[in-house]
């Protein structure tokens, strides 16, 4: 499948969040909030925003036809 730079950046974006979730859940460590100054920072939030925005666009990705690569 072919996949266009805003489905790559959309992939990266969402492997980010999921790697954080991963520390919140093994660690109790949200890396973001680290980061950012806390969780209800506004770069936090916003950094939060993309991801759930980056998530949602992904969904996309399931209901996509497979286009036939041209050689």
């Amino acid at each position: 499948m072919h996949r266009t730079p805003l489905d790559r950046l959309a992939l990266i974006i969402v492997i980010i969040g999921a790697l954080n979730w991963l520390l919140v859940g093994l660690f109790q460590y949200d890396l973001v909030a680290a980061i950012f100054g806390g969780s209800s920072s506004f770069l936090s939030r916003t950094v939060y925003s993309l991801v759930g925005i980056a998530g949602l666009y992904s969904i996309s990705l399931l209901f996509r036809e497979s286009i036939p690569e041209k050689t």
